[in-house]
């Protein structure tokens, strides 16, 4: 009878061992962060403007995936987000745009826009849920698997807060750009928490948007102050340092709208990522807890600026300062082995084009609705009707009932559509759907990409791909040839920085085999023993995973 007992007792602290080993192997919290829009060169072009505990610390002491890229198109923020976070492509995860045509309603829709949820927090900005995200996130398989485990997801963007946190989050907060305060919506929660509502009273653009002048002496920037190829702001003459937000804001400029392209945007969204970490607990038992964090503004200021102003060298300046104040938090709350964190960027960016011409580098603009224009007149001549419905992201969209009705072959009519989008210069290539969904493309670099980046039910029966450095805009007009954008197949939007660090990361390695940007979750799965979500395709990084030696 004691012989049994002892053998019951032993059985037991045996397998709490096993057990508490297995939590031990875990980090306390996993923390994803995302830059919106970011090249990968800025680790390297900005890094005389950098503090050591930055990207310095993760380009150190962690691990540095130097040729990390987006294997599909379009790269906008959306499918970015959604691909870094479920492991897998737009052909799977559904999200292949920011926004796409809706048949049923003959018009555009948001990734994430949701009429059934009202928002929590203000009147306006909430109509959303991830319930267009047709696969499992890694957040949600985090939460399958270990139901106490906490998921907290902020950004500027909605879809940037929404589409990292999953189906299941605990809680996801994205700014209103009416009220300035971060909401949610009644898909997460039918009321903010008192921590939110506290954080949000804190704080009134209107009020407490500071100038925006340089940070480090003038002689430390690299980039020219003044550019004819940036965006001048409502109440600026010129787009040159400083930016006097409060004067602009009294000229009559948005207050909320000139926050989000200020860098103070970035400190009031660590601000809130520190909060969340203090106020929901997050990593203080024994379930790995997930925060996902998402810098609006780069994207929002690259836009208007592009990446060679000294706008943006500013603004990395001082994001460098922003990621050191987490990184530090990160480590006194929970020791450098209590945590793994993950950088990278949903997508990168463009040069502005009109600096390309001037600077006699390929590239140029392609102004849609003149050229869509011609297709029409080539839809005419040949059927005797306008056959074009809708275009956006360079998906040509028929109109599938007129075509029906005049008994015309929609794939034949994709195809003569295709080959007249070919003619013109600035198109590098287009195809079908026929040879999209038949992977007869799989062995073209640039149709695997498009292919990568189609779901039949919301892509166009055409797709097309500019020449490398040209962008779409509507109208030619002066403003067309300012700022930038991005969304293409091309290195200059698809190579982004990867960054590791924390418990178990190799510190100061460098890799140089491709990675793909879906490989990201695929090896979170295996720093936090769960299954492969959904349709996952990315594969493990294997030398992260690696054991020390």
């Amino acid at each position: 009878m004691k012989k049994g007992i002892l053998q019951i007792v032993l059985a037991f602290v045996f397998f709490g061992n096993v057990f508490s080993q297995k939590i031990a192997l875990q980090p306390k919290i996993m923390v994803g962060v995302v830059i919106d829009q970011m090249c990968y060169d800025y680790l390297y072009r900005y890094q005389h403007l950098y503090t050591t505990g930055g990207f310095n610390r993760l380009l150190t002491k962690g691990t540095n995936c130097r040729n990390a890229q987006y294997n599909y198109v379009p790269t906008y923020t959306a499918p970015g987000h959604a691909s870094i976070y479920t492991g897998t492509t737009p052909s799977n995860h559904g999200i292949v745009g920011n926004d796409w045509y809706v048949r049923d309603s003959k018009k555009s829709v948001t990734s994430v826009a949701d009429e059934r949820y009202q928002t929590v927090g203000s009147a306006t900005g909430g109509q959303a849920s991830p319930m267009n995200l047709l696969t499992y996130t890694i957040t949600d398989q985090l939460k399958l698997a270990s139901p106490q485990s906490k998921v907290i997801s902020i950004s500027i963007k909605d879809r940037s807060a929404i589409l990292p946190g999953g189906h299941l989050s605990d809680g996801s907060y994205w700014y209103d750009y009416t009220t300035g305060d971060f909401v949610t919506s009644t898909f997460y929660k039918d009321k903010l928490p008192e921590w939110v509502s506290r954080f949000n009273a804190k704080f009134d653009p209107a009020k407490d948007l500071r100038s925006w002048k340089l940070f480090l002496p003038e002689s430390t920037y690299q980039m020219k102050d003044e550019s004819p190829y940036e965006v001048v702001l409502t109440g600026k003459t010129s787009a040159t340092f400083p930016y006097d937000f409060p004067a602009m804001i009294a000229a009559g400029a948005a207050a909320t709208s000139l926050f989000t392209i200020s860098p103070q945007a970035n400190e009031v969204l660590t601000d809130f990522a520190l909060a969340a970490l203090e106020q929901e607990n997050l990593g203080q038992d024994q379930f790995t807890d997930f925060l996902c964090i998402s810098y609006s503004t780069p994207d929002i200021a690259g836009h208007a600026f592009g990446p060679y102003s000294r706008e943006l060298e500013d603004m990395y300046a001082r994001l460098d300062r922003e990621l050191q104040r987490l990184f530090a938090s990160l480590e006194t709350r929970y020791g450098k082995e209590g945590f793994v964190l993950f950088l990278t960027a949903d997508h990168a960016v463009v040069p502005v084009p009109e600096m390309l011409v001037k600077m006699k580098l390929p590239g140029g603009y392609f102004f849609m609705q003149d050229r869509l224009q011609v297709l029409r007149d080539d839809f005419i001549m040949k059927y005797n009707a306008d056959l074009l419905e809708h275009e956006t992201n360079q998906n040509i969209y028929l109109n599938l009932a007129k075509i029906d009705s005049l008994r015309l072959d929609i794939d034949e009519v994709a195809a003569f559509a295709a080959a007249e989008l070919r003619k013109w210069p600035e198109v590098k290539t287009a195809l079908t759907r026929a040879q999209l969904q038949s992977g007869s493309v799989s062995t073209d670099y640039w149709g695997e990409l498009l292919r990568n980046g189609y779901d039949p039910s919301r892509s166009g029966e055409v797709i097309f791909l500019l020449q490398p450095g040209y962008l779409a805009k509507d109208h030619d007009e002066p403003k067309a040839h300012q700022g930038t954008s991005h969304g293409s197949a091309f290195n200059y939007d698809t190579h982004v920085p990867l960054l590791w660090y924390g418990k178990g990361i190799p510190a100061g390695l460098a890799l140089y085999e491709p990675i793909q940007i879906t490989d990201i979750s695929a090896t979170l799965v295996h720093l936090l023993n769960l299954q492969r979500p959904g349709s996952m395709t990315g594969q493990p990084i294997q030398p992260l995973l690696q054991p020390k030696k």
